[in-house]
C-alpha cells in the first residue's frame, strides 16, 4: 500500500495508519474510540472505552 507512505505521521501507531489507508481506499467506515483518528480524511463512527 503506497497511500500508507504519504499518510501524515499524526497517528504513531502503524497498524491504526494502515486501518485508515484501507478506510481511504475502499471508502470504508472507521469505528474507533481513537480521537486521532479524526485527523484523517474517514468516515468515523465514535465509541467509547
Amino acid at each position: 500500500m503506497k497511500i500508507i507512505n504519504i499518510l501524515s505521521l499524526c497517528h504513531g501507531d502503524p497498524f491504526d495508519r494502515m486501518l485508515i489507508a484501507q478506510s481511504q481506499i475502499e471508502t470504508l467506515l472507521l469505528i474507533t474510540s481513537d480521537r486521532l483518528f479524526s485527523n484523517y480524511d474517514v468516515e468515523l463512527i465514535w465509541c467509547s472505552n
